[in-house]
């Protein structure tokens, strides 16, 4: 049993149309790249990391939802499920930045500039292209693996109706939560940071891993708007588990300001040659409008918008600041990524090839999400967690 008759030509619909506008996305990049191919691996990758964002967030806040068995999760899992089983197709986009790796990182095509330092060591022993590669894909098959066990068992659930495989998914969420949190942590490290290999942050994986986890969570919420007109979905909640999802987004965007300030006000105290240039191109030149920008819009607004119930137990209300959040976390991932590129350390300047890329990359996931969301019902069966909560569900 898959998804209601009823949505499938909507989600067949969506899907088509997605694909068609990431065929044309890569294309056009590509088509853009024979002009000048360093301004396309810098396009592929910020558009790449931003999409990534939404894979990785959905496998966290999946295993958040095993670990904690609420009922929150009910009508936001098979969304979930369905982002965390994106992840190879995310593997296959991430292998064109292979070709690009000495147009993109300056220590692979130049690796002096590490330094002979006793203390440049172990930088210049972590930064080789090799090592560099071995890591991705240990990432990525501890991100699969983690994947394909949750939705294995899930899937299982469903057919054979085994309360034991509740245990299963539970017992891997904690260990799981903390492979996921070191390995994402360490590719954000190794994929941003190193950019700018000389200056360095303890903070900065944490960084991307709560703008994943915020970006999961609203993109969770706009599809649950988006398929809430079908049933069982339409009665699998009540006004009381869209609060708790809202209080998600409020958590997620206080801990995204925490660690944000936290990362500033160590750099800046320090006042290290090494780490202040990083700060002093994001807030003192043109990219400066950009941070006062995040600090009012990533924080004050939607702060102050999800102190209030009425938004947050109406899901046509939550879904607007939902997609506000995922546009700003766009604005955020540019801002953290882009001004490390040469070109751009003078002031922000959007590419065309920027545009198509982000078309590219995200039509093709979008797709293969919406290939995903096909292969199961909308809802879990069978688990214990969740009996007798439609029975008790109400629109509001």
């Amino acid at each position: 049993m898959t998804v209601a008759d009823s949505i499938r030509p909507v989600i067949d619909r969506v899907q088509k149309r997605a694909l068609l506008v990431g065929a044309v996305g890569v294309i056009a990049t590509l088509a853009l790249g024979f002009h000048d191919w360093t301004q396309f691996f810098h396009s592929y990758l910020f558009a790449y990391v931003y999409w990534m964002v939404f894979a990785m967030g959905s496998l966290a806040f999946l295993q958040l939802h095993h670990m904690t068995g609420g009922k929150w999760g009910l009508p936001i899992r098979r969304i979930l499920e369905a982002g965390s089983r994106t992840i190879p197709v995310m593997f296959v986009l991430w292998l064109p930045l292979l070709a690009g790796i000495k147009k993109i990182y300056p220590w692979a095509a130049n690796p002096e500039m590490l330094g002979d330092e006793p203390s440049d060591h172990f930088r210049r022993l972590w930064l080789q292209p090799g090592f560099f590669i071995v890591r991705a894909f240990i990432y990525f098959a501890v991100w699969s693996l983690l994947a394909f066990l949750l939705n294995k068992w899930s899937a299982e659930q469903d057919r054979t109706a085994d309360v034991r495989l509740k245990e299963k998914m539970t017992s891997l969420a904690a260990p799981g939560t903390v492979l996921w949190a070191i390995t994402w942590s360490w590719a954000m490290v190794d994929w941003v940071m190193t950019l700018e290999p000389i200056w360095y942050s303890s903070i900065y994986g944490m960084v991307f891993m709560v703008i994943s986890l915020l970006s999961a969570v609203s993109f969770s919420v706009i599809m649950l708007r988006m398929l809430d007109r079908y049933q069982p979905l339409h009665d699998s909640y009540e006004p009381a588990r869209l609060n708790d999802i809202g209080n998600f987004m409020l958590t997620f965007t206080l801990l995204w300001t925490y660690m944000s300030f936290a990362q500033f006000l160590i750099i800046w105290s320090g006042n290290l040659k090494q780490e202040i240039p990083w700060y002093k191109v994001r807030a003192f030149t043109s990219w400066g409008y950009i941070a006062a920008a995040l600090l009012v819009l990533h924080f004050f607004v939607p702060f102050f918008i999800l102190l209030q119930r009425r938004v947050k137990r109406r899901l046509e209300r939550l879904s607007v600041l939902a997609f506000w959040m995922l546009l700003i976390s766009l604005v955020d991932v540019f801002w953290l990524i882009v001004p490390a590129f040469p070109n751009q350390r003078t002031g922000p300047h959007v590419s065309p090839v920027d545009i198509c890329a982000l078309a590219g990359i995200g039509g093709i996931w979008i797709s293969a999400y919406l290939a995903q969301l096909k292969k199961m019902p909308l809802l879990p069966l069978h688990d214990p967690r969740f009996e007798g909560v439609l029975e008790h569900s109400h629109g509001d």
